[in-house]
């Protein structure tokens, strides 16, 4: 489906792009947490909404 010069790139690329995205966030890591110190609470809320929307999406199909 794929040639290997594309998986290669993919690969490269992903690798490229998660650690420019890595070291972007690390240096800007002091100032998230006292601009936005209570940003995780809301990660958690959407990660329970999803898993629930989920859930409802389960017992309905079934």
């Amino acid at each position: 489906m794929f040639t290997t010069g594309q998986l290669v790139f993919a690969g490269l690329f992903f690798l490229g792009f998660a650690s420019l995205i890595y070291f972007s966030y690390s240096k800007d890591k002091a100032l998230h947490t006292k601009n936005y110190p209570g940003s995780w609470k809301v990660l958690i809320g959407f990660i329970i909404f999803v898993i629930f929307l989920f859930s409802v999406k389960f017992i309905l199909k079934n």
